[in-house]
């Protein structure tokens, strides 16, 4: 299936609810303007509709996180048989038994020996577990981070995200225990970022405690797409054991197939952060770690150190249960390797027919078009065109990268070649308009 518009976008409910909005919320939260947004009511696969019966497709999969599709059957049915019968239970005393099963599959399908777990509610609370798990385990505060990244904005993950304009208003109650450094896209600037990480390993500046934990993900998704060098990664986690250092790996975003792998490393990370796609659309997330490595938090004597009242929410654990089986018994991991394959000759076929768009990149169905103009300069504001255009002709995508010049597609694993390539001539259209 394909959009279907029935009013001008956004539609005259969406408008007269952007005024409500405005009355109730915090005013920084939803960015509100005559073009943005459309008020979603219901979703079903890679369709969205709105409250004027608007019928979008949706590149964006809802942050990520509806990557088995919206209101996936399968999902749909795990959540309202678990609330009929469990709800909510007591996470760290009287855990509900789905919480087990959850914790058994996330065993089985990350990489080598991560086979433990601290479960939360969203991707920042697992940023949190993992700064938490790698200081416990080695002793030592210190975080390098990488420019670019987002990790989250709970008050260590924010630390750890490389976006000053995230942190910036809260930087005096920020801690002072990461460092970023660039994230690099060539084999000579991953040479120079290593020697930077091994020296900051070995020696920290004077206001940086010392490194016990290097947080990275694996393709920087939120930060524009960009992928490091091949071998990369090995030689980073190489560097970290060396000084006695863990690796975390911010899977959150590239996990559970994104990439047409399950996960996007290249490596088995010390630590692994994961959510959206694993969650079928529920709030829920994951630190996974070795059992040596959670060990080093020691055994509860009663009171956890890193708990939450909707740890191991029973709803969560269904959901997520039931995306895990969805992934694996229809094959997405593999389709989204497909998709990407015949993406990526379209993608780069746009970069042919229109100077603005500089380079398409990505893997599977994690894919960006970074717009500059003929100096080179990023094209943020014709990106917000072509985001708003997309928008009036019925596809809903985002811009990424900290100067939001990069079209981000990332949409569900179900989305059809039909529907893809639907998108892509819009694309192509409102890139004739931006330009």
């Amino acid at each position: 299936m394909l959009p279907e518009l029935r009013t001008e976008v956004p539609g005259p409910r969406s408008r007269e609810m952007s005024r409500e909005l405005r009355r109730w919320e915090s005013p920084n939260i939803t960015y509100v303007s005559p073009d943005f947004p459309i008020f979603w009511e219901s979703a079903s696969d890679c369709l969205v509709t709105d409250v004027d019966g608007n019928t979008f497709l949706d590149l964006s999969a809802g942050f990520g996180a509806a990557a088995v599709g919206h209101a996936n059957p399968r999902v749909v049915t795990a959540i309202q048989a678990q609330a009929s019968r469990l709800p909510h239970g007591m996470g760290d005393v009287h855990p509900p038994a789905v919480k087990v099963e959850l914790l058994r599959a996330l065993a089985r399908v990350c990489p080598g020996r991560l086979e433990q777990a601290i479960l939360g509610s969203s991707g920042g609370e697992s940023i949190e577990a993992a700064l938490k798990t790698a200081a416990v385990a080695t002793g030592r505060a210190g975080v390098i981070a990488f420019e670019g990244a987002y990790h989250g904005l709970t008050y260590g993950a924010l630390a750890a995200t490389g976006r000053d304009d995230f942190r910036r208003p809260f930087r005096e109650q920020l801690g002072r225990f990461v460092r970023h450094i660039p994230y690099p896209v060539d084999a000579t600037e991953a040479a120079r970022v290593l020697e930077q990480v091994a020296e900051w390993l070995r020696c920290p500046p004077p206001d940086l405690p010392p490194v016990g934990a290097v947080l990275v993900e694996p393709i920087q998704g939120r930060g524009g797409i960009r992928i490091p060098p091949s071998g990369w990664l090995s030689d980073l986690l190489a560097l970290c054991h060396e000084r006695g250092a863990l690796l975390i790996a911010d899977e959150i975003f590239t996990g559970f197939g994104r990439t047409g792998t399950w996960f996007a490393s290249e490596v088995v990370p010390d630590i692994l952060c994961v959510g959206k796609a694993m969650t079928g659309g529920f709030p829920i997330s994951a630190c996974v770690s070795t059992p040596e490595i959670m060990a080093t938090w020691g055994e509860s004597q009663g009171e956890a150190l890193h708990t939450s009242t909707f740890l191991g929410n029973p709803l969560g654990c269904a959901a997520a249960l039931a995306a895990i089986a969805e992934i694996e018994k229809r094959g997405l991991v593999e389709r989204c390797r497909q998709l990407g394959e015949w993406l990526r000759p379209r993608l780069e076929a746009l970069c042919e027919r229109h100077a603005l768009v500089a380079e398409a990149r990505g893997r599977g169905l994690m894919w960006g078009l970074e717009l500059r103009d003929a100096s080179g300069t990023p094209a943020t504001h014709a990106a917000a065109r072509v985001v708003v255009e997309a928008l009036r002709r019925g596809v809903i995508l985002l811009p990424a990268g900290p100067d939001g010049n990069v079209l981000e597609l990332v949409p569900p694993y179900t989305i059809t070649e039909q529907q893809l390539q639907h998108a892509l001539d819009v694309l192509d259209a409102c890139l004739k308009t931006a330009s």
